[in-house]
């Protein structure tokens, strides 16, 4: 496993303890009707900004690219299934910020458990079809210059993520 795709995975393990967190959330919701919004609008911030700016964002703007090229060859290409599910992610996300603020428990369960149940799916896809095809496909001097632009984009959100490590230090 090229250290690029360790860095990923180990990312995903993060989100899906946020989800974890979520979904206990849910429950609670849907068990007693109340919304606890500052766990809500906590992890909203972290959905936007952690997986999605931070992590989406190596593997849209960085990974995705890489395989796109002619250089990348994979039997299959499923990385427009995977650009679907990040968009049908953020339409999730949407939903539930919008059953917080309007503090709506039909919106939060709706938009969490969607959310929830669609990235449990997705990261299982990537983690075990997608990132062994990506470490099949690219060579090592491919896989090198990807490193070094993930390295680029951890220096950047660096201060922004230890908010974040903070937050799942508390969950």
């Amino acid at each position: 496993m090229s250290k690029a795709v360790a860095i990923l995975m180990e990312e995903h393990q993060k989100i899906l303890k946020v989800i974890q967190a979520l979904l206990k959330q849910c429950d609670m919701v849907e068990k007693k009707g109340l919304v606890n919004l500052d766990f809500f609008a906590k992890a909203i911030d972290f959905i936007k900004n952690y997986a999605d700016k931070f992590h989406h964002a190596k593997e849209e703007d960085i990974l995705f690219v890489e395989l796109n090229k002619d250089s990348a060859a994979m039997h299959c290409n499923p990385i427009q299934q995977m650009l679907y599910e990040h968009d049908l992610g953020r339409n999730c996300v949407k939903e539930l910020e919008i059953g917080v603020k309007k503090n709506d428990p039909a919106k939060v369960l709706n938009g969490g458990r969607g959310y929830v149940n669609l990235l449990q799916q997705h990261i299982y896809k990537e983690d075990n079809i997608l990132y062994p095809m990506a470490d099949e496909a690219l060579n090592n001097k491919a896989k090198n210059e990807i490193l070094s632009k993930f390295e680029e984009v951890a220096k950047k959100y660096s201060e922004t993520n230890k908010k974040y490590e903070l937050f799942l230090n508390d969950l």
